[in-house]
């Protein structure tokens, strides 16, 4: 059923997906000529005129399907098994979000030689959390076929 927890987590999923969308991945600051890398979903800007910003629209697209399956998953909740196909499609999906996230970040690091590391922002962190919720709502699912199974037993 909808009320169930699994279906939180799932919605707090999306939700942190859908935020990847809006805030800032990544930024580094060069402190001599304040030029400012900026990476978002959609881009990877920089403050230094010339210079075009890239587009990192791989990342803006993996966040949106992760985002879109995890509201799939929330409606199946009879096909339980259907249920565990697709938190592990979306555990693909998250982990190749951070992996676009890490090699755009590394981009960035090239464009901009200095020795400072650059600064992760809240939007790196939310698919981790994401992450995080989609395992748990396998979790609370595999759990609730368990229990269906044991009951099926007792008929």
């Amino acid at each position: 059923m909808i009320q169930r927890i699994q279906s939180v987590f799932l919605l707090l999923l999306a939700i942190c997906m859908v935020c990847v969308l809006f805030l800032p991945i990544w930024t580094k600051t060069d402190p001599q000529s304040n030029q400012t890398l900026t990476l978002t979903a959609t881009q990877l800007t920089s403050s230094a005129p010339g210079q075009a910003p890239i587009g990192t629209y791989a990342i803006a697209a993996l966040a949106a399907i992760a985002a879109l399956v995890a509201l799939a998953e929330i409606f199946q909740y009879r096909k339980r098994m259907t249920q565990l196909m697709l938190g592990s499609l979306n555990l693909l999906l998250i982990s190749a979000t951070i992996g676009a996230c890490f090699y755009y970040s590394s981009q960035g690091e090239q464009m901009l030689n200095v020795k400072m590391p650059g600064n992760f922002e809240a939007g790196f962190y939310l698919p981790t959390l994401a992450l995080l919720l989609n395992l748990l709502a396998n979790r609370f699912i595999r759990r609730d076929e368990k229990l269906v199974r044991s009951m099926d037993r007792l008929r």
